[in-house]
């Protein structure tokens, strides 16, 4: 079933229904005062009916079903939608004054991205942006979406814009929420990181793309892939969405397949060795990594490349040199793994000589990846 909100018509003035009333009753020859006793209400109470001032209630529906041979379900009809009326008019009067709401959020960039549509007001964009996110109002929105990331925000630097982010944040629930996912198996998901995920990094996009969340949903990992909005300065993020699903979501940052690859193992570190009320925002603004990011660091690193591998490989590295792209290769293809992101790790850490190697030397064996709506 399609989740795509359908337009409809609604018209900017319905009449209340004591208007049919009181012409039902001009062309019966029927009085208000004689209604009214034939209903058995007092004078005012009819008045106040036609005027638009008192609702028909359901017992009053019935009684002029009897005195006027017009069937209640047609009163109670005709008081529904006025009040629905009512209550949109009274609605986009109030959506009116998100204005300034609305244009704290990248909308132009959910656009293109097709997460919402364009409308032509500032109350069709508002009410867009309430469905996206599933909330009444802008306050509902502070409490469950700008909450879980102004927490984050406040251990940690985090110069994001929040907005931005609780977009991304929302996008990643929606795709989710789209999968079908066994229940969380931890030592199931840490054997699979290992036998099979590792090798996914050596395929294509195309190919990981598919097979990453599918070998994860299994286990009770969604993995989804979201591309960064302007603004939200994040690549990756983990949290749990019940005690037995968790979520790893991606966005192509830094654009080459050792960030990525570092990221999701970065992810899947803190799924397995940290708690399940948390939530965790990979950004660079973040300088103050604390013991879970280094702890999710340190997995993600030894799970990929394990140190006593990469000790082997360095051993008797000549103090002046790098390991050639011809054994960078090799040993990538010994230990199952892209030889990018044999590269991106001895970009960062430091060799025997002391030196890590140069950010601008091998990065012809990364892959530079990019979504499919980025302009060439």
């Amino acid at each position: 079933m399609s989740d795509k909100v359908v337009n409809r018509y609604y018209p900017d003035d319905v009449s209340p229904p004591g208007d049919t009333l009181l012409e039902t009753i001009e062309e019966r020859g029927i009085s208000q005062a004689e209604l009214a006793r034939r209903l058995g209400r007092p004078n005012k109470t009819v008045n106040e009916i036609i005027q638009g001032k008192a609702s028909i209630t359901p017992e009053t529906a019935i009684q002029l079903e009897h005195v006027l041979g017009v069937p209640a379900h047609f009163w109670s009809n005709r008081q529904l939608l006025y009040d629905q009326n009512v209550a949109r008019v009274q609605e986009a009067a109030r959506l009116e004054g998100y204005h300034d709401w609305v244009r704290s959020f990248p909308v132009a960039a959910m656009v293109r991205c097709g997460w919402v549509e364009r409308r032509e007001n500032a109350a069709d964009q508002a009410a867009e942006l309430l469905r996206f996110f599933g909330v009444a109002s802008p306050s509902q929105w502070e409490d469950i979406s700008g909450r879980m990331v102004a927490n984050f925000r406040q251990s940690r630097t985090f110069a994001s814009q929040l907005e931005a982010v609780s977009c991304w944040l929302r996008q990643g629930e929606l795709l989710a929420s789209r999968l079908s996912l066994g229940t969380y198996e931890k030592d199931a998901f840490c054997e699979r990181l290992v036998s099979s995920i590792r090798s996914l990094s050596r395929e294509a996009p195309e190919v990981f793309q598919r097979e990453l969340p599918a070998l994860c949903a299994k286990v009770g990992v969604a993995v989804v892939f979201v591309p960064e909005l302007p603004k939200a300065r994040v690549s990756g993020a983990t949290r749990w969405l019940s005690p037995d699903h968790a979520l790893v979501q991606l966005s192509l940052r830094y654009k080459t397949d050792d960030q990525l690859w570092f990221t999701f193992f970065h992810e899947a570190g803190h799924i397995i060795c940290h708690g399940k009320r948390e939530i965790f925002l990979e950004s660079p603004d973040a300088v103050d990594a604390g013991e879970e990011e280094n702890e999710a660091d340190e997995f993600a690193a030894s799970t990929l490349i394990p140190h006593d591998a990469l000790n082997s490989f360095l051993i008797g590295l000549p103090a002046d040199r790098y390991p050639s792209k011809t054994k960078i290769i090799l040993f990538a293809r010994e230990i199952g793994i892209a030889p990018g992101i044999v590269v991106g790790r001895l970009q960062h850490d430091r060799l025997p000589t002391d030196n890590p190697i140069p950010f601008s030397h091998y990065n012809d064996l990364k892959r530079h990846l990019r979504w499919a709506t980025d302009a060439d």
